[in-house]
């Protein structure tokens, strides 16, 4: 990806993200107890996701000190991309998968606070895959 290409995923991406999942009637079922900001960083590039009852209430590109993450998930634009193909390679195909077999995805911070919402992170980053991959 070059440097002139602007972040990955761009702020359309991110956006209809967080349509998706804020439309989704099972992910408001589940998630009714997942309220955390979390970080989605991919390469150079940090998310922060501020999830209340289940629902994305912001996303904030490029955060700052002063906006602080329970956890979080750290990979190179190269592995996200991986997931996010609509034909992901063994291993990238699943959140979890990844989580335990692909070194480069790693989770961060609080990990009880993670897997307290397994089913809930697992939901939403399904729904990551729905949105479909981001144009780099």
């Amino acid at each position: 990806m070059s440097a002139e290409a602007g972040p990955y995923p761009g702020p359309d991406w991110m956006e209809r993200y967080r349509s998706r999942v804020n439309a989704d009637r099972e992910l408001g079922i589940i998630g009714r107890w997942f309220t955390a900001t979390f970080m989605l960083t991919f390469g150079e590039n940090r998310h922060a996701v501020k999830v209340v009852e289940g629902r994305i209430a912001e996303i904030v590109a490029a955060p700052r000190f002063d906006v602080r993450a329970t956890f979080g998930f750290r990979a190179p634009v190269e592995v996200w991309a991986k997931f996010l193909s609509p034909n992901p390679p063994p291993l990238y195909h699943d959140f979890f998968a990844m989580l335990m077999r692909v070194p480069a995805f790693v989770l961060e911070g609080d990990s009880l606070a993670a897997m307290q919402n397994a089913r809930a992170l697992h939901r939403m980053m399904n729904i990551m895959r729905e949105t479909g991959a981001p144009d780099a």
